[in-house]
């Protein structure tokens, strides 16, 4: 991914990773225009970086994408870069009874959030040189973690989704990029000060480093051995087998 000169839309921008990639990526000499629900937390992030922008979004609800996606594109038709950084993370029972409105909440915010984001974006996207759309999974899609199990498949779900995204839009300007991060000192299960969790600065400057390269998958060096568990070359095979089945059903 090109690091400069960008424009830049980072959804859950107001804390954690999302308001670290954007100081970050800031910085380095982009235009970043951050969202989430929490107008105080935006407020923070702008008030604190100077040329930063920020509105307000509800990952879960389809009219608040669809109406920030136009409002996006009237106002930065510059727009090239997409990173799907919103999510939430609580506790379950997966060996009992499930709360049904966390797990609503998680589903529609990790999974069908980000997937409806990049829909009402990407043939904007198409239309934009360097044009990236990035999301930020975890770890937990590769090795999940049995304590949080809804969040763990969601996360799951979409490295999956973005395998199918990155071959079907192999043919166009649109890079698809998934970040994985591992345990991470930020608001999520109250880590903020867990010493087994990775300094959020560190994760941020590695993090950086390896967008800057030609990567699909940003991956720091704690996050590796989880990644290895699935296998890192699964890409050729689910190229192939893509590959075969669009000769016999046709498509893309």
């Amino acid at each position: 991914m090109k690091l400069t000169g960008n424009t830049i839309f980072i959804t859950g921008g107001g804390s954690g990773i999302g308001r670290g990639l954007a100081e970050a990526l800031h910085k380095l000499g982009n235009k970043i225009i951050i969202a989430g629900r929490r107008r105080s937390h935006l407020n923070a992030v702008i008030a604190a970086n100077p040329g930063m922008e920020a509105v307000e979004l509800d990952i879960a609800d389809p009219a608040s994408i669809d109406n920030v996606a136009a409002k996006l594109i009237v106002d930065h038709p510059e727009l090239n870069v997409l990173i799907n950084n919103a999510g939430i993370m609580q506790p379950d029972t997966a060996a009992g009874k499930i709360d049904d409105a966390l797990l609503t909440s998680t589903i529609t915010t990790n999974l069908i959030g980000p997937i409806r984001m990049t829909s009402a974006l990407v043939e904007h996207l198409k239309s934009k040189d360097n044009a990236v759309v990035a999301y930020t999974s975890s770890v937990l899609a590769f090795v999940p973690l049995a304590v949080t199990a809804i969040y763990s498949s969601t996360k799951a779900a979409l490295h999956s989704y973005i395998l199918s995204q990155r071959f079907m839009l192999r043919n166009t300007g649109v890079r698809v990029l998934e970040i994985a991060p591992p345990w991470v000192r930020t608001e999520l299960m109250n880590s903020q000060e867990a010493e087994q969790a990775m300094p959020l600065d560190q994760f941020i400057a590695e993090t950086i480093a390896v967008l800057g390269t030609d990567s699909d998958e940003i991956l720091v060096e704690g996050a590796k051995q989880f990644r290895s568990n699935v296998g890192p070359n699964e890409h050729g095979f689910v190229n192939g087998f893509n590959e075969q089945a669009l000769a016999i059903f046709g498509g893309g």
